[in-house]
């Protein structure tokens, strides 16, 4: 930093040259020009997270003479951040975790710091669907597998070399492992981007499993789990949403009985722009009950259509409304027997809606830890905000909340792990529902709190409010998708 037009600064004893970055630089060359060749360390985490320093590591030059050696980051560690762990990863005596569950969110979290942190923000500002070369990684590294629960899908997957993260046993493999994986993506805080890593996958693959033939789950589940192929689950139409039974999509046989002709529109389908596979709720009777409905793997071909619906969140995640005309699906592609598709329905829900809850609170515990963050640094009135004693009541508020769902949450998981048929229990239906319905109300609390504390940040979708802003979305989302909060 000696020449005109130089533009060098330290941050944590690292120096950066910023001179050509000040022509980007969001904010302006301005207020880096009134920084340049100084120590900007307290300025810079007033302003941003640490990962832009991730982000923009290139940018280094070099390292202050006599300045500490950096804390080595361990990619998957875990933190002692207040609220960034569940409390039975910072201490807490809890019957529900061992070795293997803090393995595999480590294993979990070390993906998504190398593999999708760098870049969930561009891909979700940006509105681009995962290329398939990232569903590719994500079926490679078992995360699609374990993304299904306990259940054979895990040992098939090992047959085909796919492994299960942190070396967990598929016979040990419980929803606390599922838990974790969901949780440990979900803290990417960006829920666009997050559902379009496997939101609609997630919900429809199962059913491959659960109802497909044996035919369907070696060729289709076995492309699904790879990630070489991709499916969305097809149920709300602009007739019917919760009320599933009100479909009107119709699946009418051919004469010769080999083929179903498919026709309707189903809408808000979360992936459904690049998926290959639908599986689809259709009304394959005529006596006006739920027992005319069934469920059909319908492949992406002719007479399918899809186009991209624009809502709250990033189009990233491929929201779509699919039309159908006239196609033509054979009759091995039926789930189960016909008349049983209201059932499967009611089936999946349960699964459903406890990883709607779970992702949920996954962003809520990213929101929390980071506004807990800003807090401690942003400076106001001559003090931090934590310093300040109504910011100490909100952040309260919300640690309180998030936590008393976090222990709902294990309650219910607990009870599915040692309830026969798991999450699919017939008296699970309550409790699950109850789940979802605290986590929404208790999350739109959060959320307030949350902004309110980072303020213009937590409205903003870059910088250090985004995880708040996102996770401010997706509390509506929550809400209503998987059965709204009225229906449950």
């Amino acid at each position: 930093h000696k020449n005109p037009g130089d533009l060098w600064m330290v941050v944590d004893g690292d120096v950066y040259d910023v001179s050509k970055f000040a022509k980007v630089h969001p904010g302006g060359a301005q207020i880096l020009e009134e920084y340049g060749g100084k120590d900007v360390t307290t300025d810079f985490y007033e302003m941003h997270r640490k990962d832009v320093l991730t982000k923009y590591s290139k940018l280094k030059v070099g390292r202050m003479e006599g300045a500490p050696a950096p804390a080595p980051h361990v990619p998957g560690e875990i933190t002692a951040i207040p609220f960034a762990e569940l409390p039975a990863f910072q201490g807490q005596n809890s019957p529900y975790y061992n070795e293997s569950h803090r393995r595999l969110a480590q294993a979990v979290r070390a993906f998504v710091q190398t593999e999708l942190e760098p870049i969930a923000e561009a891909a979700d500002l940006a509105g681009e669907y995962p290329e398939l070369e990232l569903r590719q990684k994500l079926g490679g590294a078992g995360l699609l597998a374990i993304g299904m629960g306990p259940g054979p899908q895990l040992k098939f997957a090992k047959s085909m070399g796919i492994p299960i993260p942190g070396d967990v046993d598929p016979d040990s493999f419980d929803y606390f492992h599922e838990l974790l994986r969901h949780q440990e993506i979900a803290r990417l805080g960006r829920p666009g981007f997050v559902d379009s890593l496997g939101a609609g996958w997630g919900i429809s693959a199962p059913a491959v499993f659960h109802f497909g033939s044996d035919e369907m789950r070696k060729k289709v589940g076995s492309q699904l789990l790879k990630g070489d192929k991709w499916s969305a689950l097809a149920i709300s139409e602009p007739f019917a949403g919760s009320d599933v039974a009100a479909l009107r999509c119709t699946a009418d046989k051919t004469e010769d009985g080999k083929h179903y002709i498919v026709n309707g529109i189903k809408k808000w389908i979360t992936e459904g722009m690049y998926s290959d596979y639908f599986v689809t709720a259709v009304r394959t009777g005529k006596t006006g009950t739920p027992k005319d409905l069934s469920m059909l793997l319908v492949e992406r071909g002719p007479g399918l259509d899809t186009k991209q619906i624009k809502t709250t969140y990033s189009t990233c995640c491929g929201t779509a409304m699919v039309i159908m005309k006239d196609v033509k699906v054979p009759v091995e592609n039926l789930m189960g027997k016909e008349g049983r598709g209201f059932l499967q329905v009611m089936y999946n829900f349960n699964h459903e809606r406890w990883l709607i809850a779970t992702n949920l609170i996954g962003q809520a515990r990213a929101a929390v830890s980071d506004t807990f963050m800003w807090a401690r640094q942003r400076k106001i009135f001559g003090k931090t905000l934590i310093e300040q004693p109504v910011i100490r009541n909100k952040l309260a508020s919300a640690a309180a909340s998030l936590e008393s769902l976090t222990a709902l949450l294990e309650t219910v998981t607990y009870d599915m792990c040692k309830t026969k048929g798991g999450a699919v229990g017939e008296r699970l239906a309550a409790p699950i529902a109850l789940l979802k319905y605290q986590t929404t109300r208790s999350s739109w609390k959060i959320a307030d709190e949350c902004v309110q504390i980072c303020g213009g940040r937590g409205i903003t979708r870059t910088g250090m409010g985004a995880k708040v802003e996102g996770f401010k979305n997706y509390v509506k989302y929550a809400a209503v998708y998987g059965g709204s909060e009225e229906i449950l």
